[in-house]
């Protein structure tokens, strides 16, 4: 039998009890061209929320009554596609379940990279590795001696982006919510300042924290520190929009940037992505992540959830900035 979350409710707001409903079926059976994956571990991540809305978004949006959507990795035990064999690890866009069954073409193989396991491939290989690489090579086009500031810095995205800023040549300046995740990443993964947005003026520590100003700006969260930042920027700034997590869980459109006009006046490049348009580039990811991270220049923390049960109250986590890096729910072995 197969445990499997559904989303029974679109959220109002916040994600409730009852919105999402944990189910006992039989384990599925692929169609053509469709695998069926045993899940070793889940990946809950911000863009979930989004998956819950009636509205499609850069993917449709998750039907009433439909498995919920999700990143996993895990063992093909049933296929009907050429792709995939038996037993072939793999990791892709699947559903949170004990099991679960999608095409063959939402999968890759999982890598095998010395050095590196399993796990933390999936978790940072195939997410959140490529989207700090990507976004601040592509977008942000960091230069030697430029000043980086980061929001959520201290998640699964904004750590890495952090460290890969550094590497390159950055002044960088995280934005995190609590004196441990400004600890953190300060003193273990380099940053050069922090700015607690719970118990801090942002606008007033920007500006004493970026004398020079702000040149990239790697934006996870919108809304007010968008506001804060957008007045620091330096002229021909750059501005990845990577994620508007404060907008997530909002009932009515959230009001836009007050300070607007400075994208005007600045000249500032603000450019939006998704990670998954590099996806032909992933290989140039890895081969960049895994010399960062051998030569200890590149650091990562999982919050790592045991059971497929867990999942509803573990994806609230992200929601409230309670988790400490990439979020994973660990079903099964491998």
């Amino acid at each position: 039998m197969n445990r499997h979350w559904i989303l029974a409710k679109r959220p109002q707001g916040d994600i409730a009890d009852g919105d999402l409903v944990l189910q006992t079926s039989p384990i599925p059976t692929p169609q053509t061209d469709e695998i069926v994956i045993k899940v070793a571990y889940l990946s809950l991540d911000p863009t979930n929320r989004i998956w819950m809305n009636e509205a499609d978004s850069y993917m449709p949006s998750v039907k009433l009554g439909d498995p919920m959507r999700g990143l996993v990795a895990g063992r093909v035990v049933a296929s009907q596609s050429k792709a995939f064999a038996v037993g072939d690890m793999v990791m892709g866009i699947g559903s949170w379940g004990d099991y679960c069954v999608a095409p063959a073409s939402s999968f890759m193989s999982l890598p095998a990279i010395p050095g590196i396991s399993l796990r933390d491939i999936f978790a940072i290989y195939y997410l959140v590795g490529p989207t700090a690489y990507f976004g601040l090579l592509d977008i942000g086009a960091p230069k030697i001696g430029e000043t980086l500031v980061v929001s959520t810095a201290a998640g699964a995205v904004g750590s890495l982006v952090g460290q890969i800023g550094k590497a390159m040549g950055c002044r960088v300046i995280g934005i995190a919510g609590g004196t441990e995740k400004c600890g953190w990443i300060t003193k273990e993964l380099g940053f050069d300042g922090a700015i607690d947005y719970k118990s801090q003026d942002v606008g007033s520590e920007l500006a004493r924290l970026c004398p020079k100003g702000i040149d990239i700006y790697f934006e996870n969260v919108g809304g007010a520190i968008l506001d804060a930042v957008l007045p620091h920027m330096n002229l021909f700034g750059r501005i990845p929009v990577c994620g508007l997590i404060s907008a997530y869980n909002a009932t009515q459109a959230p009001v836009g940037p007050s300070n607007y006009p400075v994208i005007l006046i600045q000249r500032l490049k603000v450019q939006g992505f998704i990670v998954f348009d590099f996806l032909s580039r992933y290989p140039e990811a890895y081969r960049a992540l895994t010399q960062l991270h051998l030569t200890g220049q590149l650091k990562w923390r999982l919050h790592e959830i045991a059971g497929i049960e867990q999942a509803e109250s573990a994806v609230r986590l992200l929601y409230k900035g309670d988790n400490t890096g990439k979020l994973l729910i660990n079903v099964g072995d491998f």
